[in-house]
């Protein structure tokens, strides 16, 4: 009997035993899991410290850039005056993309809004738009880079620099965009995601301002007093404000431009066009301004008391009138101006000044001619240009040719930045044949014209909203004879002289227009017709595309039916 209890003491005594190790291995295998679930949360995207604790914190429109760029980083530092300096990088990728160093005069030329500024090297000196001013700091080079004294730019680039000591961050507010403040409403976390579990970057008090970065349903993006950008939950935030909203410059022409040129030469007088009014056009381009030969920068004005009338005229029906500026193809004068800042500079304040004197509304720049090798100092004048005429609420227009064509009349052009910094670009979609052709063809076939608005649109990267579309209001008689071709220019409004009793117009569904052809003795003429039906037809193509607009090219060589469809098909 003894020995039946003794051992089932000892079987009870086994059971536990077993059941106290499956315990302890139990309990061990869940603090394992745990520790990999905490590694894993401390690992995780939002919870890793991924702050900057080596150098300054730059902090740029509510984004850490230097957090998110701390592979390749970015470079910023103070000097002894307490100014604070950017690298040409860093201005170059956020706040002026065509920053340029003119090394004929060692200097740094920069454009933003509404400002141009330049600034020569080792000099404690700026210029904006031509007025000097004195400065704390200067362009420096440091440790093979290159630096701006941004903090000394403040009104150059339209922004508000702040230094945060205590976290050792700079902030840069661009002052033309939206800003919205909020009060936190109780003690909270300031999180490194949208998440409870996640790394919190700093604590917050119940009264603490905060600026929102973006909102969401139940987690707003905010950025701290110290410059910290994190995630908040919504429902701690009162009292939103916004403080500062968008500035969005107003167009000059709402919905659809379309614009005449009106050419009569740099020696004529202006046409008088008093009680005169052009259906469907919104804007006129008279040619009141040419450059001077060798002039480094004049202009040769042509106005006069015409020109005045002209003016008047034009303001009381309504219309804007952007003059053209011509080069007239002076290739060498030109390249002359194109490749000094200064002369650039000069012909800039010309512009300005003769815009100004006769209240105009903008520019059209029509320069042609020009080398292959200067496109890029075309487009500096373009980009210099810009901001001095958008300080006066005035629009900058730019004439350009098809793209891949010849050296000195297409390749030229940088149609890309061209479109970005001006307000329009005009394609001058004329002359596919033109005077200097080999063969007879038309001046502006509609397939042409499509397949080259789709370059602008792809291959060039112009913005549909960027892109007027120009039109020929004249066409070309061609004469074949003994192997010879010989253009006549034919006003839209003279066609029907020029074809001969009972020949037969053919329509051309590739060309969209009206064909003729005949002969006369041993001369064979071939004439492919622009008249109001070809007009319309290129025409659908701005709403095919969603083009800016149209444009023609020039005043009374039109039939008037072409201002009545342009009327009915402008939107």
């Amino acid at each position: 009997m003894k020995e039946k209890v003794e051992k089932k003491e000892k079987q009870k005594k086994r059971l536990w035993q077993s059941k106290a190790v499956k315990i302890i291995l139990l309990i061990f295998l869940l603090l394992i899991i745990a520790g990999v679930v905490f590694a894993g949360i401390k690992l995780a995207p939002g919870y890793k410290d991924t702050s900057i604790k080596d150098r300054t914190n730059l902090v740029i429109n509510n984004s850490n850039v230097t957090e998110r760029l701390q592979k390749n980083g970015t470079y910023v530092y103070r000097d002894e005056k307490g100014v604070w300096y950017l690298s040409f990088e860093d201005v170059e990728n956020f706040f002026d993309s065509h920053l340029y160093f003119d090394e004929k005069y060692q200097q740094v030329i920069t454009t933003s809004g509404t400002q141009i500024a330049s600034i020569e090297v080792g000099k404690n000196e700026m210029y904006v738009n031509s007025a000097k001013t004195e400065i704390n700091g200067t362009v420096m080079e440091k440790d093979g880079k290159w630096y701006l004294p941004f903090s000394e730019m403040e009104n150059v680039y339209n922004v508000e620099v702040t230094y945060i000591e205590g976290n050792d961050t700079i902030v840069i507010e661009s002052l033309d965009k939206k800003l919205t403040r909020a009060l936190i409403n109780r003690n909270t976390s300031v999180k490194a995601r949208d998440r409870s579990l996640c790394r919190t970057i700093e604590k917050l008090k119940k009264g603490d301002s905060v600026i929102i970065v973006a909102q969401f349903d139940d987690w707003t993006k905010i950025r701290t007093a110290n410059g910290n950008i994190g995630f908040v939950k919504t429902k701690v935030l009162n009292n939103i404000t916004e403080v500062r909203s968008d500035i969005v410059l107003s167009k000059q022409i709402e919905g659809q431009v379309n614009l005449v040129w009106d050419y009569y030469s740099e020696v004529a007088s202006a046409p008088d066009r008093t009680g005169e009014t052009i259906e469907g056009i919104n804007v006129v381009s008279p040619s009141f301004f040419t450059l001077v030969r060798s002039g480094q920068g004049e202009i040769d004005t042509n106005i006069g008391e015409e020109g005045k009338a002209y003016i008047e005229w034009a303001h009381q029906n309504g219309y804007k009138i952007w003059p053209m500026l011509s080069n007239n193809s002076l290739r060498e004068t030109t390249e002359e101006i194109m490749q000094d800042y200064k002369l650039r500079e000069n012909l800039i304040n010309n512009i300005v000044n003769v815009l100004v004197e006769y209240q105009l509304d903008g520019v059209n720049i029509d320069f042609e001619n020009m080398n292959a090798e200067d496109k890029d100092l075309f487009s500096r004048f373009i980009i210099e240009l810009e901001p001095r005429l958008k300080e006066l609420g005035m629009v900058l227009s730019v004439d350009v040719t098809a793209p891949d064509g010849g050296e000195n009349w297409s390749l030229c052009y940088d149609r890309n930045v061209l479109a970005d910094v001006a307000d329009y670009l005009i394609f001058m979609a004329y002359d596919q044949h033109g005077a200097s052709s080999t063969e007879a063809g038309t001046v502006a076939g509609y397939d042409w014209v499509e397949v080259n608005v789709k370059k602008f649109l792809g291959q060039e990267g112009v913005a549909k909203e960027k892109l007027i579309l120009a039109m020929p209001l004249y066409t070309r008689l061609w004469k074949e004879e003994n192997g010879e071709v010989t253009p006549t220019v034919i006003f839209m409004n003279e066609v029907e002289d020029y074809i001969p009793e009972g020949v037969e117009k053919v329509w051309n569904e590739d060309t969209k227009q009206y064909y003729i052809e005949y002969t006369e003795g041993d001369a064979t003429y071939k004439m492919w017709i622009e008249d109001e039906e070809s007009i319309k037809e290129k025409l659908g193509l701005i709403e095919k595309y969603e083009l800016a607009g149209s444009a023609f090219w020039e005043k009374d060589r039109e039939t008037p039916g072409v201002w009545t469809t342009l009327k009915e098909m402008s939107k």
